[in-house]
Order: structure tokens, then C-alpha cells, then sequence
């Protein structure tokens, strides 16, 4: 199916927040790891959302230059395209985006999409992410305020973080101190009093609850997801609203236990952040192949190995075949396999 609408979108997450699941958010950085989430998505028959960071799409750009507003717009165009092959319906967004990369990234994309829209047609990306988590929390809120409006105006959604994540994401390292590493009801104050409550223009709080960036075993990481139903009970009778006003997103969840994702989704999260697993996954298949063909992809004492395993497309469709199952688990993990609009 063609790339959702802003509709569409919004469609998405309001049935993920009803029903009470989240949908999955995974980040890629070439055509192939893309391809692998459609895949993924397709065979779960989940609706999802593919996501691209400052590093991603300098690398969908060329990795010898620095190009990543080109990089992100090559990817949506790719994916416009790809998508509407696939009996799924899938958003794009792009992930963290530090106030360093500001201007050549998400400003960038936000002024094609209003060129897009100026012209009749719908927003690039149906979403983006503005991360102030290095900055101070006012002045995060004053950004996140300022660009609230532009996303209002293409109807698309801005995605704040309120807090610290921990550990490192696609270069950026965050060594917040362990308080930093949990929002307060203060915090998610200080939001809605500059943000509303979707009136300026709808967003989504990534909320911080122990969350940290990298690869952890299960166990290991110690979350607190009890804290985002006080935030929203909190919000709620603050601002006399229904039950769960924010719509959450979940970062660092690699090594969550499926009982803290299941509290987090029921919380009020609607989406969750996927990199490292989908990343191990693809390397990991990779691997494999290669130690179990080693002498058909290598020319060894004097052979000219085997041209059927070298060729990029054997191996490849190997690691996009596994990415994809690991796009399937998480749907399952997420409760939103078997949910499309496209059905």
C-alpha cells in the first residue's frame, strides 16, 4: 500500500492506543534493511513505522559525504515507492535528531514537506523527532514549541523526549545522572503547559522510565514503567481529561522483559523504538553465511569459489529474510500483528 496519509497515521496510533498495543518503530539505513521491514511487517500483517536517524540517512546519502538531507528525502522517496507493494500500511519518520543537527536534517525535510503540501499533496514524512534530551528541559520545550506549529501546518506529528535515555544511539552517548534517567510528573507538566494537549498540533512523548540505548540481557536493565501510568493518571486529573492523554513512545528497550513492554503498552505507549536487535539479526545471518560458505565466497589456494554465493543477492536476501523475522517478533511482542488499516 502507498505511504499512510496523515489520516492514516493518525488512524494508526489512535487504534493502537484504543486497543492496546504499540506499533513498532525500526530504524534503517539502506535499501535492503528497509525492504526487511516490509517484509517483516507484511508477513506479521502489522501496520508499522520505518524510521531513519542523522546517521542513517548520511549513509543512504553515500558514506564518503555528508549529505544527510539528501540521504533522508532518497530514503522516503524509496520507500514511497517500494511500499506500494506491500498489503501493509506503514508511516516514515525520522529518529533522534540532536539541536546540533537541526538545520541540516529535520528543519531541512520539514520545509520540503511544506513545499509537498503547498503543491496538494501530503507531508514527506508523516513525522519527526526532535531530541532535547542534551539540552536543558527549557529550552527543550521552547525548541519543541517553535516547531510545533510548522508540524501542525502539514499535518504531521512531532515526537519530543522528555528526560534522559541512556547509553548511545547512533553515536550520540548520553551519561544523564540516574534521576535523569526518570520523568517526573514536574517534567510532563512543563510539557503540556508549553505543548497543550494536541490543540498546538499533536506530538508524542518519548517519557524516560530507566530506558537505555545498546544491547542489554533481559533483567538487566532496570525500567520503571509503573512511573508512566502516574504521569497520565497525574496529567489526567490535572487537566481534567480522559485517561491516558499522552501518546508514549518507548526508547532503549533492548533487553525489556515482555512483562515491561506489556505495562509500558498498556501505559499508554503506541510506539516502540527497534534498532539493535534488527541490526544483530541482519550482521548475524551474514555471518553465519559466510563461515558455512567460506570457500565459495572466498577465492582460496588458488580457486575462483563459487560466484552463486558471492553475488551480494545471495547473502543479502539470507540477512533481509532474517531482519524480518525479528520485525515479526517484535509485532507479536507489541500486540499489533494481524492489525493493518489496509485489511
Amino acid at each position: 500500500m502507498p505511504i499512510a496519509t496523515p489520516e492514516q497515521y493518525a488512524e494508526m496510533l489512535d487504534t493502537a492506543k484504543a486497543t492496546g498495543f504499540a506499533f513498532p518503530a525500526i530504524n534503517v539505513s539502506s535499501s535492503q534493511t528497509l525492504n526487511a521491514v516490509l517484509q517483516g511487517l507484511a508477513e506479521a500483517g502489522s501496520d508499522g513505522i520505518i524510521q531513519v536517524t542523522t546517521g542513517g540517512a548520511d549513509y543512504f546519502a553515500g558514506h564518503t559525504v555528508k549529505a544527510r538531507t539528501a540521504g533522508a528525502l532518497a530514503f522516503a522517496r524509496f520507500a514511497h515507492e517500494v511500499a506500494k507493494s506491500y498489503p501493509i500500511t506503514v508511516a516514515l519518520h525520522t529518529d533522534h535528531c540532536p539541536k546540533p543537527a537541526l538545520e541540516d536534517f529535520v528543519y531541512p525535510l520539514i520545509a520540503a514537506s511544506e513545499e509537498e503540501v503547498k503543491a496538494g499533496r501530503n507531508p514527506i514524512f508523516q513525522s519527526h523527532m526532535w531530541d532535547g534530551s542534551a539540552v536543558p528541559l527549557a529550552e527543550n520545550l521552547e525548541i519543541a514549541k517553535e516547531i510545533l506549529p510548522r508540524m501542525k501546518a502539514i499535518n504531521a506529528i512531532l515526537e519530543v523526549e522528555i528526560g534522559v535515555v541512556g547509553g548511545e544511539e547512533d553515536g550520540l552517548r548520553h551519561e544523564g545522572s540516574n534521576e535523569a534517567l526518570y520523568t517526573t510528573l514536574a517534567d510532563a507538566i512543563s510539557m503540556v503547559e508549553a505543548l497543550g494537549l494536541g490543540e498546538q498540533g499533536r506530538y508524542m512523548a518519548a517519557l524516560t522510565f530507566g530506558n537505555v540505548h545498546g544491547v542489554y540481557a533481559p533483567g538487566n536493565v532496570k525500567l520503571r514503567p509503573s512511573l508512566l501510568k502516574e504521569i497520565q493518571d497525574g496529567l489526567a486529573a490535572k487537566y481534567a481529561t480522559g485517561e491516558k492523554p499522552l501518546d508514549l513512545v518507548f526508547h532503549g528497550g533492548s533487553g525489556s522483559t515482555d512483562a515491561e513492554i506489556a505495562e509500558a503498552v498498556a501505559n499508554g505507549v503506541v510506539k516502540m523504538n527497534i534498532d539493535t536487535d534488527t541490526q544483530y539479526a541482519f550482521t548475524r545471518s551474514i555471518a553465519g553465511y559466510m563461515f558455512q560458505n567460506y570457500d565459495g565466497v572466498l577465492k582460496v589456494d588458488g580457486s575462483v569459489g563459487n560466484k552463486k554465493q558471492y553475488d551480494p543477492r545471495a547473502w543479502g536476501k539470507i540477512a533481509e529474510t532474517a531482519m524480518a523475522a525479528r520485525v515479526v517478533e517484535s509485532t507479536q511482542q507489541l500486540g499489533s500483528a494481524g492489525h493493518s488499516i489496509s485489511a
